[in-house]
């Protein structure tokens, strides 16, 4: 799940000179590289390295299940320093590492940055659960939800030092909040570049079931700010996925949004429910696609021999950004990553179809959605596992989005949904 990216540097409680994440005694004012920490995290789950014995390195975390805690009040409490962690990327003083994140207009893959901090979000969630007393976790912590991802700077530069930095800020009884903040090496300093906050869940072994996580003691008015914006943050989302357009009607005021669509389009010269005219400067919602497909290899696994989320995060990026720039015109940048939303894992194997819409658009905005599922060609079944939103801005004014189905106000609705929430101080 680890990328082998980055370099991990000493944090707030000194990793090099305490154990790390499952046990692990780094070597004393030796920065380990994530490698390293890679390879410990397969130790600590009991997966292989081959993919040849990924069957028999699962069946053995089988045995692990009786380590579970049978309820939470049975793990000790944790504090957020012990999930603090700092990792740097050195993309300034290493040109061959730089390749991995050089895009042709010399700008970073902000794709990769996904995979990144997906990566730093599980390390962070297993430090917070670590228990030196035993040699592996029973825990497969995987991610739900990344929560926000906030841009504070839209130029992220090829050859300058990148820090990552972030800790547990939030615990639920089987589920973990982490914040985390990407900042890049400038004139001396480190500028800040964005904010993400993931929501990570502990399961069983088999990452069947829900298990419990060590309980969360807020030190100090700071932390307690953190936690009760965690606890916001939970509120939120319960409260989204209950005014959901898949669950219920839209608002008086969205309806009206929508009618007042419909109306603008109808052909005034034969005044017919069928007949529609697409306004001046604007697309229709159907010419507004792009698709993709991946055939899931087991180059792309994590350590629970799935497909790593961070590499789902970064295809879904790359084809909706893809899709932003056909449709306006111009090279967009973006301005936000909101309620990406792990529904179901990614075998290995699967046929994986990603379809991106331009759902909204607003000035020089530019709202995508990018629905994700795999197929199977045997079935014939299609599987919903991940949905993606991307805020772009472009330099320029961009058409309208037009919808012309039912199906495609609500598209519309919900990408004017989480367009609002974005540009919400």
């Amino acid at each position: 799940m680890l990328s082998p990216r980055f370099l991990l540097l000493r944090s707030t409680a000194s990793l090099t000179s305490r154990s790390f994440s499952g046990g692990a005694v780094l070597k004393q004012g030796k920065a380990p590289d994530m490698a390293e920490v890679r390879n410990r995290l397969r130790e600590i789950v009991g997966a292989s390295t081959n993919w040849s014995d990924h069957q028999q390195a699962m069946s053995e975390r089988l045995s692990l299940s009786d380590m579970l805690a049978k309820s939470q009040d049975d793990l000790p409490l944790k504090r957020m320093k012990d999930s603090r962690l700092e990792v740097h990327l050195p993309l300034g003083s290493e040109p061959q590492l730089r390749e991995k994140y050089l895009t042709f207009h010399n700008t970073v893959r902000f794709g990769r940055i996904l995979e990144d901090l997906d990566s730093l979000a599980v390390l962070i969630s297993y430090s917070h659960t670590h228990n030196p007393a035993l040699k592996k976790t029973p825990l497969s912590i995987v991610t739900a939800l990344v929560d926000k991802i906030d841009m504070r700077q839209h130029i992220i530069y090829p050859d300058c030092d990148i820090k990552f930095s972030g800790h547990v800020t939030w615990v639920g009884k089987t589920s973990i909040e982490a914040k985390m903040h990407m900042s890049q090496y400038q004139n001396g300093a480190y500028s800040p570049i964005l904010d993400a906050t993931f929501v990570m869940v502990a399961r069983d072994p088999e990452n069947k079931r829900a298990a419990y996580v060590n309980p969360l003691k807020p030190e100090g008015p700071e932390e307690e700010k953190l936690f009760q914006e965690g606890e916001a943050n939970k509120v939120r989302r319960v409260e989204l996925s209950t005014a959901s357009l898949l669950k219920v009607a839209p608002t008086d005021e969205e309806r009206k949004i929508v009618h007042g669509l419909f109306l603008n389009t109808l052909d005034t010269k034969t005044v017919s429910f069928r007949s529609r005219l697409l306004p001046p400067n604007s697309v229709w919602m159907e010419d507004a696609k792009l698709k993709g497909l991946e055939i899931c290899h087991p180059q792309e696994r994590n350590i629970f021999n799935r497909i790593f989320g961070g590499f789902l995060m970064r295809k879904a990026y790359e084809l909706g950004w893809a899709n932003a720039c056909s449709f306006g015109g111009c090279r967009p940048s973006l301005m936000a990553v909101d309620d990406i939303l792990f529904q179901k894992p990614v075998e290995i194997g699967s046929l994986l179809l990603l379809s991106s819409q331009v759902c909204y658009t607003q000035g020089n905005h530019i709202q995508v959605r990018v629905h994700s599922e795999v197929f199977d060609p045997l079935t014939r079944q299609h599987n919903t596992t991940n949905v993606f939103h991307f805020t772009f801005i472009s330099d320029r004014e961009v058409p309208n989005i037009i919808p012309m189905t039912y199906g495609e106000s609500m598209l519309y609705l919900d990408g004017k949904r989480h367009f609002n929430q974005t540009v919400e101080p």
